[in-house]
């Protein structure tokens, strides 16, 4: 009788081989190690199998380990699945504890406190943010906020990090990629990335200067190791690179939108072509130095320029420069002439070359002038206070934001603390803050109960929609969503005199609805205005899954928290979505768009 082969017999890089099948889960690997010593020898920690687990169920971490790197990758599984558990409960936690918050202020710091490995917690919020699109998102609204934070920490110490370097070291673009990482926190945004971009620029200058002389020196020079002394090859260099930049590839200053933050970003300015004069100085300085042209930033005031040095030795006269305006297409100035730009005469001062510290410093001041958006406000002002922690201006701007926001109540009581010791004066403006912090966190301690609002309430009868549906506003042509609504108009009668309600036939005396506009803003409407969307489509707002968890094709579902502030909305919005198809339905009969038999 011939003997009975059995799987164990195998050699030991075959069964690794069949462990490996794609359909085994972590579940069949750890039934099968547990059926006896030979499999269970097979599939130890460190070997292939468990290697394969983990690189399939988590490839995006497979830039973190070398090539045929020894590690415990049994161990590396149970941590990356354990650190997935907590940052899910962890997630799912905050919408019920922080959906009264106006502002998300330090709801994310405990994620630090859990102690796990930063690339686990990323690639788990990651792999929530790109589940399926439609469904589960107020969990994706509360990982995108968390990733952010987590991933501006990370910016924050890195910016650290570069000014701690000696000055000499410190290289304007990666000061300035780093500011717009910081800004961009979710983009992808790397200094390598922001590198090949302007080596391209290079090359492109290169070519030309090939053409008018093919033995220039810079076309044998690698990342500006070497720095020209001839001033008629440095005037090569810098007419190939106009010709280029601003013949070419058609960069130029951006007048008409002066103030839009993207003229600020580096990785924005090269993929629009379009900067201020100080995004455009600092990508034209590095790509002039790549060229071995030696190029010096100049604050001067409200239009940033680079100088020239004309004089063979180190000078400090402002005659001996030429100065370079990188916002009007690389025009070359007279000392005298760089008045003109801003219509009046500066003392000999503003002539001189400032750190690269003093760039990223003015860079971001440019960022904290935008006033359309708190998280610019924020940004900008967490970036200036690491570069210059001890600016009371900024600190005190930066408590009352944080005061004006309601956040952060212990982090204000902090920086007020520091500004009473960097300068008593402030003693009055301290003062306040302190009082109404305090009696902030008293506040916060015992937070109201929310108000629930039922639709069955006698005072409520007039309100005809509900939370969830997807609106029209009939005079202003917008798409929105609603995620609450009052019986009568809350706003001041400043507001109601402002928006001119008066005028609509039912005036305040109507239902109004919070609503989410698809331009990203929110607005307050007036019931008259509104009407279901014939068409249902989801709303690109940022704030929608702070309310609601899913889009289904025809509404929003509110979240567990919306739900309690309006617990008869569901039914409500279910029944008139139901309406309002059977309506179309029938109407489309009517108009022979549809056959009978298909309804």
């Amino acid at each position: 009788m011939p003997q009975t082969k059995k799987l164990t017999y195998l050699p030991t890089e075959l069964l690794e081989h069949i462990l490996c099948f794609p359909v085994l889960t972590h579940v069949d690997i750890c039934n099968v190690s547990c059926c006896c010593k030979r499999l269970h020898d097979v599939s130890h920690g460190r070997g292939k199998v468990w290697e394969h687990q983990y690189k399939l169920r988590w490839p995006r971490l497979q830039r973190f380990y070398r090539q045929n790197e020894s590690c415990d990758w049994l161990r590396e599984y149970k941590t990356r699945h354990r650190v997935g558990i907590q940052i899910r409960r962890t997630v799912e936690s905050i919408s019920k504890r922080f959906f009264t918050e106006v502002v998300l202020g330090d709801s994310f710091a405990e994620i630090e406190s859990l102690g796990m490995p930063e690339h686990f917690c990323e690639d788990e919020l990651l792999f929530i943010l790109n589940s399926d699109k439609r469904k589960s998102l107020t969990l994706k609204y509360y990982a995108r906020k968390i990733l952010y934070f987590l991933r501006q920490q990370n910016i924050l110490r890195s910016l650290k990090t570069f000014l701690e370097q000696p000055a000499e070291q410190q290289s304007a673009l990666e000061g300035a990629v780093l500011v717009d990482q910081y800004c961009n926190p979710l983009a992808d945004v790397t200094l390598d990335g922001v590198s090949v971009q302007l080596d391209e620029i290079i090359e492109k200058a290169k070519k030309m200067l090939r053409i008018k002389n093919p033995s220039h020196p810079s076309l044998r020079i690698a990342n500006g190791d070497h720095v020209i002394e001839d001033f008629e090859l440095q005037r090569q260099v810098l007419f190939a690179l106009n010709s280029v930049l601003y013949e070419q590839l058609q960069y130029k200053g951006n007048e008409c939108d002066y103030y839009n933050p993207l003229n600020s970003y580096i990785h924005q300015v090269l993929l629009r072509h379009t900067g201020i004069p100080i995004s455009l100085s600092v990508l034209y300085m590095t790509l002039a130095r790549k060229l071995g042209v030696q190029l010096e930033p100049v604050n001067f005031p409200n239009h940033f320029l680079l100088r020239w040095c004309q004089k063979p030795r180190k000078s400090e006269d402002i005659y001996d420069f030429v100065y370079i305006d990188a916002f009007g297409k690389g025009k070359q100035l007279k000392a005298k002439e760089c008045e003109y730009l801003i219509g009046h005469q500066v003392t000999a001062d503003y002539y001189n070359a400032i750190s690269t510290t003093e760039v990223l410093l003015r860079m971001v001041g440019n960022l904290e002038g935008n006033e359309k958006s708190y998280q610019l406000l924020r940004d900008s002002l967490d970036l200036y206070l690491t570069i210059n922690p001890d600016n009371v201006q900024y600190l005190l701007l930066q408590a009352r934001l944080y005061f004006h926001l309601g956040i952060w109540p212990e982090k204000v009581l902090d920086i007020l603390q520091h500004i009473q010791a960097l300068d008593p004066s402030q003693h009055g403006a301290v003062g306040y803050l302190v009082q109404h912090t305090l009696e902030h966190i008293q506040h916060k301690k015992h937070p109201a109960t929310p108000e629930v609002k039922r639709r069955s309430a006698p005072e409520h009868l007039e309100v005809q929609y509900s939370v969830g549906l997807i609106m029209k506003h009939k005079r202003s042509g917008y798409n929105c969503v609603i995620y609450g609504w009052d019986p009568k108009c809350t706003m001041s009668q400043e507001w109601i005199t402002t928006m001119r309600v008066h005028q609509l036939s039912n005036g305040a005396d109507q239902p109004f609805y919070n609503v989410l506009v698809q331009d990203g803003t929110c607005r307050y409407a007036a019931q008259e205005n509104l009407e279901p969307h014939s068409s249902p489509l989801e709303i690109g707002h940022p704030e929608v899954g702070r309310y609601f968890s899913e889009f289904t094709e025809t509404h929003y579902v509110a979240n567990e928290e919306l739900q309690a502030r309006y617990p008869e909305d569901t039914g409500e919005t279910l029944d008139t979505v139901r309406h309002f198809t059977v309506s179309f339905v029938l109407f489309c009969i009517e108009l022979k768009l549809v056959p009978v038999c298909g309804f």
